[in-house]
């Protein structure tokens, strides 16, 4: 998203899920980066908590607001279908008046979890207008659905984190 921002390329992010614990603020670092920045935006449509991580959120929320999430990408898609993508597009827009790149963040860890099904990541992948990079985030798992349909998949993996020692989540690392 920095590199088309950088390019004067119009980027929204939607994130599925953006959850934490008590130790995490509320806006987070990556949130005040992008308001300092032309042509990059985004929302928030996940729930504060982690679904099936007993951390005291309420399961059924986390999966509305998977759907709304889904919505929510089906409407963007459809504007970007609608919108000539060849010409640029007023940064400061809103992303109803299409983007270039669409990030639909933890979307894959929503498949993960069963609060949205493969079939409606095919979907999205489906709708998708030739000239819009989209981009898919979050899975802890190999998506190997997505082997056929997408152009590039990379591999990023925690190996050590200071959470398995106990560690809190830390500003500017984690948030």
């Amino acid at each position: 998203g920095l590199r088309a921002a950088g390019h004067g390329y119009r980027v929204h992010m939607l994130q599925f899920m953006k959850g934490g614990a008590s130790s995490v603020d509320a806006v987070r670092g990556e949130y005040n980066a992008i308001a300092m920045l032309p042509g990059l935006s985004y929302e928030n449509l996940g729930h504060y908590g982690w679904h099936g991580m007993a951390d005291g959120s309420d399961e059924a929320d986390h999966e509305a607001e998977a759907q709304a999430g889904l919505e929510r990408a089906r409407e963007l898609l459809e504007a970007a279908g609608e919108t000539d993508l060849g010409e640029p597009i007023d940064l400061d827009a809103e992303p109803e008046a299409g983007v270039h790149m669409l990030i639909l963040d933890e979307v894959l860890y929503a498949a993960d979890r069963g609060l949205l099904s493969e079939t409606d990541v095919h979907a999205l992948i489906d709708a998708k207008p030739d000239d819009l990079e989209l981009v898919l985030s979050g899975s802890h798992t190999e998506p190997s659905y997505l082997a056929d349909r997408a152009d590039l998949i990379t591999n990023v993996r925690k190996v050590k984190h200071p959470i398995d020692d106990g560690q809190r989540a830390r500003r500017g690392t984690e948030f």
